[in-house]
């Protein structure tokens, strides 16, 4: 099987779900749950920050991120950010954003930053005439008053040494990269065996302020 080809699984919640089953892998997925106006009220409640993305897409296509500060909220979608006096006119004015589609809702996490700005890392792990291999390990940084880091938002990339190192220190280089890929292989594990034909995964990671690594998602045609 070569690069390029191999089963598709567009489905976060999907993808989501598995990887949750395995109990090394768990502590690193955010909590996610299905969009509806009740999980979002008590997600909100619970951890103040949530971002809502579509079940369905990629490149940081409708990913808003959504924030509750005493009985107000706002949403911050690309460059916008729209404020709210209660959550039943945040609820309407999201739903027009939805256009319909259904969407995931995340814990927010407080990602690391360089210079104010976050920054995730891509993992591609593709399988090559049977074996697994890395293809890339990079880190993306947002760009400047944004809060996602894909590419073709004008995220910058660098090498995710140096966004562990900028972001964190230089003496947890090793051990977060080695993280990282623990945790990739575990995950390639649980997905090809539910999902037989996966030939490439792009996953996605961040590290947030205390060190800890999160897995946000993982997509099966990584851009």
């Amino acid at each position: 099987m070569s690069e390029g080809q191999g089963r598709q699984l567009a489905s976060k919640w999907a993808k989501t779900a598995a990887l949750k089953s395995h109990p090394r892998i768990a502590p690193h997925i955010p909590p996610t749950r299905m969009f509806s106006k009740s999980n979002l009220r008590s997600m909100l409640a619970a951890h103040g920050t949530v971002v809502i993305k579509p079940v369905r897409g990629a490149g940081g296509h409708g990913v808003i991120k959504v924030v509750k500060r005493g009985n107000e909220y706002s949403y911050t979608y690309y460059a916008v950010c729209k404020r709210f006096s209660n959550f039943d006119a945040l609820v309407g004015s999201l739903s027009r954003q939805q256009r319909g589609r259904k969407y995931l809702i995340q814990k927010g996490i407080h990602l690391a930053t360089i210079g104010g700005r976050p920054i995730d890392y891509r993992v591609k792990y593709v399988k090559e005439k049977g074996r697994w291999g890395y293809r890339a390990l990079v880190g993306r940084l947002a760009r400047p008053g944004l809060f996602v880091t894909n590419l073709c938002r004008g995220g910058s990339l660098l090498t995710a040494s140096e966004g562990i190192r900028r972001s964190l220190s230089g003496g947890a280089v090793r051990s977060k990269k080695r993280e990282m890929r623990t945790i990739t292989q575990l995950s390639t594990n649980v997905l090809e065996s539910r999902y037989p034909g996966i030939g490439q995964l792009g996953f996605d990671y961040g590290i947030d302020k205390s060190g800890k690594i999160w897995m946000f998602e993982v997509n099966t045609r990584p851009q």
